[in-house]
């Protein structure tokens, strides 16, 4: 863990300078903030240095590795895959190569630096979105979850379309993300749920109908299962890992409940934010459903780096006096959650050939 350690350190500094080198542009309705692009690129070389030269201790990495070394990436092999994105991917690299740290590497960069990207234009405070971005634990699962993640990246870097509203090009863009994890396919159906005002009553409605899930969970499950047995979805039937943490679902739900309370103010210092916060919402639903099944956890990957941005603006929720307390309690809660997570729930051993020598 000491490498992460000095990673989410190094990052953090260059991503709160970077704000505070930022450009400022006042309208009468709003405040832009553009962080400083030299430093926030800083962040990201380490944030995929760090990824990109990790061994094969974290989560499935070691899989890849082994798959890149026996598998040969023909046509025919492709195509005979569900998910033929990635193997074309692997098929494009293994003709240069046949080194598999450099796809773990590729993979890496694609993912971070559509994630960063997209936080640099939405995030308020840009330090806040990658210091949880961290703690919270989404970027160890890109280092697990490899396809997923990058899926996940490519989806998110069409935020901008889901916002606007431009609909054939964020469907484009999730077909695209579909050939490398088939399960990103749920945005489709998702856009036209979101695409509307938050705290409504379809958002509580969405609230009632996730306890009655929790309460049904077999009999749910059965009627799920069932209606995606031929899909890829259906592979996770037998699929059992044991419940999602609770604490979890309350690192995802306090930010809301903050959102919430603060609704009114939000929308009117953040264009657009009903989408986020719906983003966001479904999240937090998919997290407390994973607290009966673990792998439902795994669809919550595409919506929780939403509540990311979020959490990015609830400082401002607040009255300015207090809004120096409440950035340090942020950073504070998220420290120890990420000890209690990474450390004491996961041990994570971050091993790397390239990085180990550096800091033994």
């Amino acid at each position: 863990m000491t490498i992460l350690w000095i990673n989410l350190a190094i990052v953090f500094i260059f991503s709160y300078f970077s704000r505070y080198y930022a450009t400022v542009t006042i309208s009468p309705t709003t405040v832009s903030i553009k962080p400083n692009k030299i430093l926030i690129f800083g962040a990201l070389v380490c944030l995929v240095i760090v990824s990109g030269l990790r061994g094969s201790t974290i989560g499935d990495t070691g899989a890849y590795r082994h798959a890149y070394l026996i598998n040969n990436f023909t046509w025919d092999y492709v195509k005979s895959q569900k998910d033929i994105g990635f193997g074309i991917l692997q098929m494009i690299l293994k003709k240069y190569t046949n080194d598999p740290q450099i796809m773990i590497f590729i993979s890496a960069v694609i993912t971070n630096a559509l994630i960063i990207f997209v936080f640099y234009k939405y995030s308020r405070m840009i330090e806040l979105s990658i210091f949880v971005y961290i703690t919270s634990g989404f970027f160890i699962t890109s280092m697990n979850g490899i396809r997923q993640c990058l899926a996940a990246g490519i989806v998110f870097a069409a935020t901008k379309f889901l916002i606007e509203g431009g609909w054939k090009r964020y469907f484009l863009i999730v077909l695209l993300a579909s050939t490398i994890h088939e399960t990103v396919l749920i945005l489709i159906p998702i856009y036209f749920i979101v695409r509307r005002k938050a705290w409504t009553r379809a958002t509580f409605f969405l609230i009632l109908l996730t306890i009655f899930i929790v309460l049904g969970f077999n009999q749910f499950t059965q009627v799920l299962f069932a209606a995606l047995k031929d899909t890829q979805y259906g592979r996770y039937k037998d699929f059992s890992e044991g419940g999602a943490n609770v604490i979890r679902v309350a690192v995802e739900g306090v930010p809301l409940l903050i959102a919430f309370l603060g609704r009114e103010k939000l929308r009117k210092i953040m264009p657009n934010s009903d989408y986020i916060v719906n983003m966001a919402m479904l999240s937090l639903v998919f997290m407390i459903v994973s607290t009966q099944n673990w792998i439902f956890a795994r669809f919550a990957i595409y919506f929780s780096l939403y509540q990311i941005i979020l959490i990015s603006w609830i400082v401002k929720l607040f009255n300015e006096k207090n809004q120096r307390l409440i950035y340090f309690m942020i950073l504070i809660c998220y420290l120890i959650y990420h000890y209690y997570d990474s450390v004491i729930t996961l041990n994570i051993q971050y091993k790397s050939n390239f990085l180990d020598p550096i800091f033994q």
